[in-house]
């Protein structure tokens, strides 16, 4: 492959996102651009044969505020994987409840029969501080996940945009959604299988452990350390096709909402507008999300739970029609809010931070010779 002249470095597919700061400078003066050319058109200028010819002939389409960050600096992927700490940290750790309640209704349906009659059965056995049982194991996890799972998605959408170049990053976008975040879903579960191991025996086997200061040491000292990572095929099978929906569906959706429900160019919404499109598309990608990733869910739940047991043990007791369906109108309820309640928090702390909300432009065509 030959060598990309130094004015194309800068991803394509992030450009139809974000601006630099010297971009945003003109954009904010407003030297280029008419009133009507504003509101119909979220492009730049660009010179003929897409080449940077002047200050005017950027590539970049969405404007964002003023940067305190410079875009694609390690600061920046500083800021996303912090952000990607917030994002799964805390709304996970929210819906503990839900998913303590989903994960004993994959493995014990005839006692947790459903969403109501389930919350009944812990609040009776364990009283309302049960219903948080595992809290700690999910706030480490999904905190760790979280940070590879926004911070290597961030990286991995430039660096495959870079590769691609200009031309073919607008054109296949949307495989470049799909490669970023299945890469970064692959090591973000590397960092999430050990505590994920550890909550899914607490909160299933009553009287295994309260939670992670005993029973960390107890599940080593039963299944060994290579033990934690038992779930790790069965997770990538649950987390990366739900991670490829919940980025590439949600850069679609806000997208299109951008471009069809929403009359203003998103450079000139409020903050509080683009934030409820982030949550709102976020939501939208969860129950996609949910559907697809539904089966994998219940292998992990099924091989966390019992000891030497393996995915055809778990077909054989549970169906194929059981892994697909057990458990999943309360999985959708939690997994579209949940979502939802990330993409809305991870683009309100890159808006705290002087960056860019995620997603919102259609990239500019390319120019014809």
């Amino acid at each position: 492959m030959s060598k990309l002249p130094d004015n194309s470095r800068q991803s394509l597919l992030p450009s139809f996102l974000y601006s630099s700061a010297s971009s945003t400078k003109q954009h904010f003066g407003f030297d280029n651009l008419s009133n009507a050319n504003r509101h119909n058109d979220h492009v730049l200028p660009r010179s003929p044969s897409g080449d940077a010819a002047g200050p005017t002939a950027s590539r970049f389409v969405i404007q964002s505020p003023k940067e305190k960050i410079e875009l694609y600096s390690p600061a920046f992927y500083a800021a996303c994987t912090a952000g990607g700490i917030l994002s799964c940290g805390l709304t996970h750790t929210a819906v503990t409840p839900l998913d303590l309640v989903k994960c004993n209704m994959q493995i014990n349906p005839a006692k947790y029969k459903s969403i109501s009659s389930g919350f009944g059965v812990l609040l009776r056995e364990q009283g309302a501080r049960g219903l948080f049982k595992g809290w700690v194991p999910t706030l480490l996890g999904y905190s760790a996940q979280g940070a590879c799972k926004f911070g290597f998605y961030e990286f991995f959408k430039k660096y495959y945009s870079d590769i691609a170049g200009p031309e073919f990053a607008a054109k296949y976008k949307t495989l470049i959604y799909l490669a970023g975040s299945a890469s970064a879903e692959v090591i973000a579960d590397v960092a999430l299988c050990p505590m994920e191991a550890v909550k899914v025996r607490v909160q299933t086997q009553p009287g295994f452990a309260r939670g992670l200061s005993d029973g960390f040491p107890k599940f080593v000292k039963a299944e060994g350390a290579g033990g934690l990572y038992k779930g790790l095929v069965p997770l990538w099978g649950r987390q990366i096709p739900y991670t490829m929906m919940k980025f590439a569906s949600f850069e679609t959706i806000v997208e299109l909402l951008y471009k069809y429900s929403i009359p203003t160019p998103k450079d000139q919404c409020s903050k509080s507008l683009q934030l409820g499109v982030s949550f709102a598309g976020g939501y939208i990608a969860g129950v996609f999300c949910a559907v697809v990733s539904h089966p994998a869910d219940n292998l992990v739940s099924f091989l966390n739970n019992a000891k030497g047991a393996t995915v055809g043990d778990a077909v054989k007791k549970m169906g194929v029609w059981g892994l697909f369906t057990r458990g999943l109108p309360l999985r959708i309820v939690m997994i579209g809010t949940l979502t939802g309640a990330q993409w809305g928090i991870y683009d309100a702390f890159k808006v705290f931070v002087g960056l860019p909300t995620t997603g919102g432009a259609t990239p500019a065509p390319a120019a014809k010779a």
